[in-house]
């Protein structure tokens, strides 16, 4: 007797079936749906035949999309929580790195094509870094999704070479910053803004977001909760250590206190705005970094020899936590990581930088060996 093209399940009272949906399970085998009808064996088959032409229909749709149209879509779904300047340097490197691939088809896309967006930007190897991390996630995500196979994560991605990479090695405020910082002619928003940043080891977005609600003066401390991103206030800092409360050192207290305490809402906004622009920020700083040189003997009307060059707001931070390592043991690298809102692994970094410039390794192993 001929096999029945659908079975029928007695408890539930329905015909079924089970039907091949186009994708894969995690051991590489046809992955199946189930479909049924309670009313007939021939509704059941109207109900596998829509379902089939809607799943070719959506195969050829992706089998088409291109590698460009898919990186779009993956930003704006797999990236769309993740921090602006996140996004923004992956929307970058799609924009910029892989303009030459971005009409070939996502499932003709090759190793080949990896390795020459990493060539075409050889003499750049941060960008290169960059263009690893963006190229494996997004074909990652294609390969989740099984528009892709398994085996593209073996072909496509392995076996990339990149040029060295040395990440810079940061530095805090020279003596000679340090000198034009104390001496330079600022107004009492610039001088606030650099007192934050060197007194307090402040994210620049972090200051930018301040009230004067966020200082406790009685206490002397200032709360950190909320962060200043290209114009706008997001509730919240970086990350979960971000929100902390900061000791203020006197010598802070003296330099902003009136002027925090004169504020209205936002202590650092634009002309006429709650809060500061991009652009206004940007100049604020270049003034900022205008006025330190002017106070090193340069002359903008001569337009001589400028002392002071690329410093920028992270510059403090970094002197902020090298100052607090210097005062260990009587400060541990926990309680600085906590003020930082930082990972204790970045501070002992820092440290071990420090440490290693003190280094004496043969006096050292002679006090040990020597009776």
């Amino acid at each position: 007797m001929a096999k029945a093209k659908y079975s029928f399940n007695e408890a539930r009272k329905e015909w079924y079936t089970l039907v091949y949906d186009g994708t894969l399970t995690a051991t590489g085998a046809k992955h199946r749906k189930r479909i049924s009808s309670k009313k007939s064996s021939a509704d059941l088959e109207k109900k596998v035949i829509a379902f089939k032409q809607e799943l070719s229909q959506e195969t050829m749709q992706l089998s088409n999309i291109t590698f460009g149209e898919y990186a779009l879509q993956w930003l704006n779904t797999a990236k769309m929580t993740k921090e602006m300047n996140t996004r923004m340097m992956y929307q970058s490197v799609i924009r910029s790195c892989f303009e030459e691939i971005n009409d070939v088809p996502l499932a003709k896309i090759t190793h080949s094509h990896f390795q020459k967006c990493i060539n075409n930007k050889i003499d750049r190897p941060r960008t290169c870094q960059q263009i690893s991390l963006t190229f494996k996630q997004i074909i990652k995500m294609a390969v989740r999704e099984h528009i892709m196979p398994h085996s593209a994560l073996e072909d496509v991605l392995m076996d990339i070479s990149l040029p060295k990479y040395q990440k810079a090695l940061k530095k805090p405020l020279s003596d000679l910053e340090k000198e034009a910082l104390f001496k330079a002619e600022l107004d009492d928003r610039k001088r606030a803004f650099v007192s934050l940043l060197y007194y307090c080891g402040l994210r620049k977005g972090e200051a930018l977001a301040l009230t004067k609600d966020d200082f406790d003066w009685q206490r002397k401390t200032v709360s950190i909760s909320k962060a200043w991103v290209q114009g706008q206030i997001k509730p919240y800092p970086k990350s979960d250590n971000g929100i902390r409360i900061i000791p203020l050192p006197d010598a802070c207290i003296d330099r902003i206190r009136l002027f925090i305490e004169s504020s209205t809402d936002y202590i650092f906004h634009g002309k006429n705005k709650p809060i500061m622009t991009e652009n206004a920020y940007k100049r604020m700083w270049e003034s900022i970094i205008c006025s330190m040189n002017i106070a090193l003997g340069y002359n903008p009307r001569k337009k001589n020899e400028k002392q002071i060059v690329g410093l920028t707001a992270h510059t403090f931070r970094h002197n902020y936590c090298t100052e607090l390592c210097y005062q260990i043991p009587l400060i541990s690298t926990k309680e600085i990581a906590r003020i930082l809102g930082d990972n204790e692994k970045m501070v002992i970094e820092v440290y071990s930088h420090l440490v290693e410039g003190k280094e004496n390794t043969y006096t050292a192993i002679n006090n040990v060996f020597n009776f």
